[in-house]
């Protein structure tokens, strides 16, 4: 402890001895010294991207001193990278000249070349999704927005605007997602809610693909999903805007954004406000499935200080979703779908009236929701001391969750959880030469999970403390990178008896607190552990020439066991499973080994991954069977599962290919993702559904897609792209079948089609149309990932379909106006 102690008093002392931040200025020229107007600019590690004035001069203040290096990018002129190293002394000046070239790559964005070269300085797989990428993908959440654009990334779905993150098979609490570099802490064990984030407020993203444990601790084993939200740039003075409306026919979603940003010479204010309004969406087999409906509402305000020296960030943030709970209860013969009037033993599951059509096309909810509320405050900022770089991050966030499904008390709720956590990070950086970059740092995180008046406990109120340290360091020289780096994290949680009772007003569950706790039951007992773990990584790349790069990585990643694998004890109303879990689990510790192979010449970019990944102590659901075979449920058709521990084995590839030649507007791309999961227990070795094969393992997906962007010269410089995609899932055999887990899933190939326009305006920004039909053909599929596959609570089916299906064709147009 004395150590921690003395690291963190050193960088308190580091944050309050800064070197003053000065201005620099680029001037962009060709060969003649003629100036360039208008060229891309982008200072790799910052905040600073932009393009140069009509002077030809891109001017950005406040920088740190430093070495930096940029990218600079004008049509016609081959793109080039610079170096500059910013000293103490005032203003600083640097130009760069572009020779002319007949070998430009169409709409090639600065975002994509900073992919490309980060993609070969990091030894893990990684993925950005561009700006460009997450405006002109047409879904119904972020998450989906991101597993459009990312090989190996997946989601489980209960709907349409609820999808959690899996990549390379493992989900939940092993994907770490971070918020402008703040973790996401909102119930993510949870079943029934997606990430709480507002998908029109997010500019970009990076998915980091294994084992992260290094840089972010527990929950991040699986690897990172970072959300970067829409911020006003630096080098944007005065006011900007940019109003968005969408419109998706399938379930009729309106949606609307404004984001207002205001750039003086020493602030910067952005507001930015959303809302999503949608009904039940349809397919051909289900019809309109009943209580998928949502509404959502999001704001933001960020503000920075700009200064000589520093520039501090504070931002704020509301999200409100009101969610439909589809249960999947239905008719016996005619399908139709039915809901729920009465409790307990009086509801008969078989016999409740049927929907109507009005309440199929109806925005109105159903008294049976849930309620989700997310707000974050935090505070981030940079600071420099001589050489040493030092970010620091402090923020809150309070997620609220309230799931009503009592019908008789619709204003009681089943569920109700109050999350409050509070994290903190210091990271530092150390340039020894132009070598040798040595990181270091320590994160940690409090929390405190309260349960409001509520008839079902499914987890204790508890207590959780999280503290971590790590440091790496980055080596480069003639052609080759090395990193690596070793991390210790340790996690205290506790809870106290937690008793509840029948209340005599209600008949329903209530929470009794001691000494009150006469005909009670003790619910949870009282517990407390402390979880620890080492994890690190070590990884190189080497060139083999200009276009071809070869890297390799080792990690170590590790994860405690969350609220409800250690201590579930009932119904999760939303999720309508009941869960069972084991306060005896210890962490899970994975060993990953990546192998990848990058090709990148003037019109093709190809990567190859190969991953092997062995997990010890790994946590997985298994569906209870009574003697008869058949699950284990309540009254309500509710099926119980219990959580279990094993040795695991994932293994798979990732294959990219983008084909874009020269000046042709032309653009191909082509992704393959493979993944296996294996239960290495010895009872089930050979067994394959019978208990080898683990449940969640996304099938092999390929996903293909063509464009071609034509431009016309005139006063509104009109850009179309058309483009078409398809996206095939393979028939997944390899599932759980034990207990009637899971069962297999159906091939089946879905086309996508439709156009991008830009219009370019001289008054203004640029307005953007989007226009997409989503699964061309109305295929009828289930996702392999999706949990209204298994909503059934009949063995046979009129029309020989179970469960619920996906979205069917979607028709959707986005208008964003540059303001």
């Amino acid at each position: 402890m004395g150590k921690r102690l003395s690291l963190l008093l050193l960088y308190t002392i580091i944050l309050f001895a800064v070197a003053q931040a000065q201005s620099l200025t680029i001037a962009v020229r060709d060969s003649a010294g003629n100036s360039l107007g208008g060229a891309s600019m982008l200072l790799i590690g910052t905040q600073h991207v932009g393009s140069t004035n009509s002077e030809g001069e891109w001017q950005l203040s406040p920088v740190r001193p430093g070495q930096y290096r940029g990218i600079v990018r004008c049509a016609g002129f081959t793109t080039d990278t610079f170096a500059v190293f910013v000293t103490d002394s005032a203003v600083q000046q640097l130009t760069v000249y572009l020779h002319r070239t007949e070998k430009v790559l169409a709409n090639v964005l600065v975002t994509a070349i900073s992919q490309r070269r980060l993609s070969r300085e990091l030894p893990g797989p990684v993925v950005t999704i561009t700006p460009a990428a997450v405006r002109q993908t047409t879904e119904s959440n972020i998450i989906d927005v991101l597993v459009r654009n990312t090989p190996g990334l997946q989601a489980v779905k209960t709907g349409a605007n609820i999808s959690k993150p899996v990549i390379r098979g493992l989900g939940y609490n092993r994907v770490l997602v971070l918020y402008d570099g703040l973790r996401q802490e909102g119930q993510q064990w949870g079943d029934e809610h997606g990430i709480e984030a507002d998908a029109y407020g997010i500019e970009k993203a990076v998915v980091i693909k294994g084992p992260a444990s290094l840089m972010y601790g527990s929950d991040a084993l699986a690897g990172v999903v970072s959300l970067t939200p829409e911020t006003p740039k630096e080098d944007q003075p005065g006011f900007t805007g940019k109003y968005t409306t969408e419109y998706q026919h399938n379930n009729h979603l309106l949606g609307q954004a404004i984001a207002i940003g205001w750039n003086s010479k020493h602030w910067i204010l952005g507001l930015n406000g959303s809302g999503r309004l949608a009904t039940n969406y349809r397919n051909a087999i289900d019809g309109r499935v009943y209580n998928t409906v949502f509404s959502e509402k999001n704001a933001a305000i960020t503000l920075i200080r700009k200064s000589k020296q520093h520039s501090p960030e504070l931002r704020l943030t509301w999200y409100d979703n009101l969610q439909g709970i589809p249960d999947g209860s239905r008719d016996s013969i005619s399908r139709r779908f039915t809901y729920q009037v009465a409790e307990g033993d009086n509801d008969d599951i078989r016999n409740r009236p049927p929907i109507t059509n009005e309440q199929l096309h109806s925005y109105r909810l159903s008294p049976l929701h849930q309620h989700i509320q997310h707000y974050r405050a935090y505070l981030q900022d940079g600071f420099r001391f001589r050489k040493l770089n030092v970010d620091v991050l402090a923020g809150w966030q309070q997620n609220r969750r309230r799931e009503y499904n009592h019908p008789t008390r619709v204003s009681l709720a089943g569920m109700n959880v109050r999350l409050n956590s509070f994290h903190y990070g210091i990271n530092s950086s150390l340039p020894i030469d132009s070598q040798l970059n040595i990181q270091s740092g320590i994160s940690g995180m409090l929390q405190q999970n309260k349960s409001g008046a509520a008839t079902d406990f499914p987890i204790p109120d508890y207590q959780l403390h999280e503290e971590g340290m790590y440091a790496g360091f980055q080596w480069k020289k003639a052609g080759w990178t090395i990193t690596g780096g070793i991390r210790y994290d340790q996690r205290i949680i506790r809870w106290n008896d937690f008793y509840t009772r029948v209340d005599p007003a209600t008949g329903f569950g209530q929470q009794v607190f001691f000494p009150d706790t006469t005909g009670t039951d003790l619910s949870f007992s009282a517990f407390k552990k402390n979880y620890h773990g080492w994890s690190g990584s070590l990884g190189g790349i080497v060139d083999l020439g200009k276009a071809i790069s070869l890297k390799a990585s080792i990690g170590r990643g590790y994860r405690s066991p969350n609220i409800t694998e250690m201590a579930s004890n009932g119904l999760d109303p939303g999720a309508h499973i009941v869960y069972l879990g084991n306060r005896e689990f210890i962490p899970e510790f994975s060993l990953q080994e990546d192998l990848g192979l990058i090709i990148n010449t003037k019109s093709i970019h190809a990567e190859l991954s190969l991953f092997n990944n062995n997990l010890r102590n790994y946590i997985y659901l298994n569906m209870l069977t009574g003697a008869d075979g058949l699950p284990i449920t309540d009254a309500q058709g509710n099926r119980t599962f219990q959580y279990r521990q094993a040795a695991a084995r994932l293994y798979g590839l990732e294959a990219w290919i983008a084909w874009q030649p020269r000046r042709s507007g032309f653009k191909a791309e082509s992704s393959l993702a493979i993944v296996y999961g294996k239960n290495r227990m010895e009872q089930y070795k050979g067994k394959g559904t019978a208990g080898e094969y683990l449940p969640l393992m996304p099938p092999a997906a390929l996903r293909n897609s063509i464009s071609q962007q034509f431009g016309w010269t005139n006063r509104h410089g009109l850009k179309l792209r058309p483009k078409i995609e398809t996206e095939s899932a393979f028939r997944q055999d390899r599932y759980l079948s034990l207990n009637n887990t899971e069962s297999a899933t159906a091939a089946y190939t879905l086309i996508h089609t439709g156009f991008t326009a830009t219009i370019d305006r001289k008054s203004g920004q640029p307005i953007e149309i989007i226009c997409m039909i989503n699964n061309l053909f109305d295929a009828a599929y289930q996702s392999h990932l999706s949990r209204l596959k298994y909503l059934e609570y009949y063995q046979q089916s009129p029309n020989g379909k179970s469960g619920i299906y996906n979205m069917g064709r979607n028709v959707c147009v986005k208008l964003i106006i540059g303001l």
